[in-house]
């Protein structure tokens, strides 16, 4: 019977073998950055390959030391902490890996994965819809407004001016037919 104590995927062989082959795929994944192999071994290793990036975040002696008893190798431990001490997965809070599923190997139809670390920026969130949607109905009002205001002020300033010019022809009118009748 098994227990909650013995975690993770069995992967058809003895426990030995299991977490050696676990070792060598978390090796393999931080020396290239990205490996093919079958869905089942690449979803077993995702929280330890997460777990590893979480303890070079730390940076401090244990959690190295963590590292090299995960990993197995103290160099390329050094250059997982490196990297991130580089500032690699700062802004990210877990999600370093991703798996890309490629189909059905022709022998035996074992689902073949690519598994890679993932070294883009995170993307803010975008907004929801609703809220899009009433930023989108509320800011045209807004900048027609806006637009409406600077509009109306020349309009207003144009027919000021066109008031003032129609007053001093007026009073340039009346000097003149003054001026005749005299």
């Amino acid at each position: 019977m098994r227990h909650n104590k013995k975690k993770g995927m069995k992967l058809g062989t003895d426990a030995s073998h299991t977490k050696a082959m676990k070792k060598s795929l978390v090796q393999a994944l931080f020396q290239n950055d990205r490996i093919k192999t079958i869905e089942s071994r690449a979803k077993a290793i995702r929280p330890e390959v997460d777990r590893v990036i979480t303890w070079a975040k730390r940076g401090d002696l244990h959690a190295r030391r963590l590292a090299i008893a995960k990993v197995g190798d103290a160099e390329l431990v050094r250059e997982i902490f490196d990297k991130v001490a580089q500032g690699m997965w700062a802004d990210r809070q877990g999600g370093y890996t991703r798996i890309l599923k490629l189909g059905p190997r022709k022998g035996d139809a074992a689902e073949i994965v690519i598994i890679e670390l993932v070294t883009e920026p995170v993307k803010k969130k975008a907004e929801p819809k609703k809220a899009k949607a009433k930023a989108t109905k509320v800011a045209p009002v807004k900048a027609e407004k806006e637009e409406a205001a600077p509009a109306q002020e020349a309009q207003a300033k144009e027919t000021a001016e066109a008031e003032v010019q129609a007053e001093e022809e007026q009073t340039d009118t009346a000097a003149e037919t003054e001026k005749a009748a005299e």
